[in-house]
């Protein structure tokens, strides 16, 4: 997730891209850099690291011209580096580019045959020289531009320019974020809204497949195959706080309805369909090394701790090797068994957690194998591990996590199917069968998030409780966990996940007509079982808020209140029962008054011990 502004004009560029960027650096903070074209001829600004530096750079080295575009990076391809930050060039081309281009392995090795030469690690740079190529068989500038697009797979949004036609700017999109700003004789381009609110409030949302032409004082939108099309501006009249939420009234909310884009992301250019297996880039082991592996430790903290947990049950389920969880906190003052034949797997949604990190080391130390989950490129968990699997969740600023949680999930899944190909544990058809209800998941969530309203009902009726309790059973107790976790978290009541079967172990001395408890209760191999514990439930008094399967009727008829999530399968469904849970807990903090976004007490990464 990065962030693009593109501005043609009769004003300096600079100074306006450079405030967009501001406005977007939550998309990315990794590098910057801008391009403006000047009398047919560009001059491109790029620095490492956060947007300060970039500020710097153009006091000393300052960028003339009424044309450019700029962007802020959140690494994907090729570690944060001045010389992957964008915009990328090749010859009279320069592109920026927010998205995943999936295909960019093939196409960059057909252009180095060609005779281009690549300076970064980016897939984006295949963009610059996929245009350049193609104008040496067509050179009308935007006929080049729609023949390239059209050979992309994968997710772009992109501002292009040409010094060979200096007055003429191109941006299109095809599953990334893209508006355009109309000014007097002037236009923006923009990740999002913020970034152009302060020179217009009228505003064309660009559709996937979209393309429009900025020249002469006029945009020409247009599909990408050419057809004309007639789009209307709609005039935005949000706040400057609520434009850099997205319109959401917290960050949390608008991270909430992001998961589908953000687990979209996670998996794209990894399925390999056809022979069931997955691509995994940044894990440095051979699948002899995998083979290895005698047993696996996952390491982590909080959220990340729940998903290391339901990552138990894919690997041990599949690859039938022996996993165990543990709380990095606790994880090196207890002498833990590790050697040469363990696999040590740390989680971290920022990759500077410290006891984590401290976990990871002692790992090391003692000779074991050691890959990271972890949703930001180059940090300091990333770089020791050395094979990282990276998330591609997009900065999460809110402090409770949500789509950060969903897309460990998703990698955890993606790791089981590659480990359990390399280990022959999973065949063929097994793995086509996984990565088939994967590709389902992003449209899941889609339709999870349509139960915001219901959530918010039963969130004003049970807002003044003072006690919850989450019950799941197999791989839904994770969730459970996670649902009491968020709801404690962001709304200060007290609440505790437990498994369904061990209620009747002691917490169902707690259960009255006071207390509200949650059950994780999808159609899977224990649906039986759970109905019986939300019987239990029912029978002392218990106000149970279900959570089921579309159309279970069965449970309707029993629980208080229900959420019906889609149907999807067992191994997928605690991802879907993550969305109804966080938007519960959202909504009794907001009904109750508190800071969503920065709950007291806690902080986004905890980096001391």
């Amino acid at each position: 997730m990065c962030g693009i502004v593109g501005y043609i004009g009769g004003q300096e560029a600079t100074p306006i891209i450079l405030e967009g960027l501001k406005k977007l650096e939550y998309r990315g903070y990794d590098s910057a850099g801008i391009a403006t074209l000047t009398d047919g001829a560009s001059s491109t600004r790029r620095s490492e690291g956060k947007l300060i530096n970039l500020e710097k750079l153009l006091r000393d080295q300052p960028l003339f011209g009424s044309i450019g575009i700029g962007h802020t990076r959140w690494a994907t391809h090729g570690r944060p580096s001045e010389i992957n930050a964008h915009p990328h060039k090749a010859g009279s081309i320069i592109v920026v580019h927010n998205g995943i281009i999936e295909n960019y392995l093939q196409l960059r090795e057909e252009l180095k045959k060609a005779g281009h030469t690549f300076r970064s690690e980016t897939d984006t740079e295949v963009i610059s020289h996929l245009i350049e190529d193609t104008l040496t068989r067509e050179p009308d500038f935007e006929k080049a531009v729609r023949s390239a697009l059209a050979r992309l797979v994968g997710a772009y949004a992109v501002c292009i320019l040409n010094e060979l036609e200096p007055g003429t700017l191109i941006a299109a999109k095809l599953g990334s974020p893209m508006v355009v700003g109309l000014g007097e004789h002037e236009f923006f381009v923009a990740s999002d809204i913020p970034a152009i609110l302060a020179h217009t409030r009228e505003m064309v949302f660009m559709e996937d497949g979209e393309m429009v032409v900025f020249r002469n004082g006029a945009a020409e939108f247009s599909t990408i195959a050419g057809a004309i099309l007639d789009k209307k501006a709609r005039h935005i009249d949000w706040s400057p706080l609520m434009a850099e939420k997205g319109g959401y009234k917290h960050f949390m909310l608008k991270e909430i309805h992001e998961q589908p884009r953000a687990v979209r992301d996670t998996i794209a250019g990894r399925l390999l369909e056809d022979s069931g297996d997955v691509y995994l880039g940044d894990l440095n082991f051979s699948d002899q090394q995998l083979a290895d592996v005698k047993r696996i430790v996952i390491v982590a903290c909080g959220t990340s701790w729940h998903a290391a947990l339901l990552g138990k049950f894919y690997l041990e389920g599949y690859c039938r090797i022996p996993v165990e969880v543990d709380i990095a906190s606790e994880f090196r003052y207890r002498n833990p068994v590790i050697d040469a034949s363990t696999l040590m797997m740390v989680i971290s949604q920022s990759g500077e957690t410290a006891d984590t990190l401290a976990a990871l080391r002692e790992a090391k130390s003692r000779g074991a194998m050691v890959t990271a989950i972890c949703n930001v490129v180059d940090s300091s968990i990333a770089r020791e591990a050395g094979s990282v699997i990276y998330t591609h969740a997009g900065p999460e600023i809110g402090v409770a996590s949500t789509k950060a949680f969903v897309t460990q999930l998703t990698a955890l899944y993606l790791f089981t199917i590659h480990m359990g190909r390399a280990i022959g544990r999973v065949d063929i058809a097994n793995g086509q069968r996984m990565i088939a209800s994967l590709k389902r998941v992003p449209a899941m969530l889609e339709e999870a998030l349509k139960l915001n309203g219901v959530t918010e009902k039963i969130a004003r009726k049970y807002m003044n409780a003072r006690d919850f309790l989450f019950l799941g059973r197999g791989k839904n107790f994770p969730i459970a966990l996670e649902g009491a976790l968020k709801l404690k978290e962001i709304s200060y009541i007290h609440a505790e996940g437990y498994p369904a079967g061990e209620m009747k172990h002691g917490p169902i001395a707690l259960i009255d007509e006071d207390v509200p408890v949650v059950v994780l209760v999808p159609r899977n191999s224990a649906y039986e079982k759970t109905l019986s514990n939300m019987e239990e439930v029912i029978a002392r008094s218990g106000r149970v808020i279900a959570l089921c399967s579309e159309g279970d009727d069965e449970v309707r008829g029993r629980a208080e209140d229900v959420i019906e999530i889609p149907s999807l399968d067992e191994d997928l469904d605690p991802l879907l029962l993550s969305v109804p849970l966080q938007l519960l807990a959202y909504h009794v903090a907001v009904l109750k008054g508190t800071d969503v976004d920065q709950p007291r007490n806690l902080a986004k990464s905890v980096t001391v011990e």
